[in-house]
């Protein structure tokens, strides 16, 4: 319920200030690319414990 009020709010400010559409955007690409740096990070951690061939797949870097 919280996050369907957070998306009207947002919804409205964007009507309301549409440059704020870009920031939204932005904040969220930010943290996605954030996010997927760390799942990366932990699975190579990961990777020196167990030998995971999917580990050893995806993560090769």
């Amino acid at each position: 319920m919280a996050l369907g009020i957070l998306l009207v709010i947002a919804g409205i400010l964007i009507a309301v200030y549409p440059p704020l559409l870009s920031i939204i955007v932005a904040s969220v690409l930010i943290i996605f690319g954030v996010t997927v740096t760390m799942i990366a990070y932990r699975m190579k951690k990961m990777q020196k414990r167990f030998d995971d061939p999917f580990v050893d797949f995806f993560f090769r870097f």
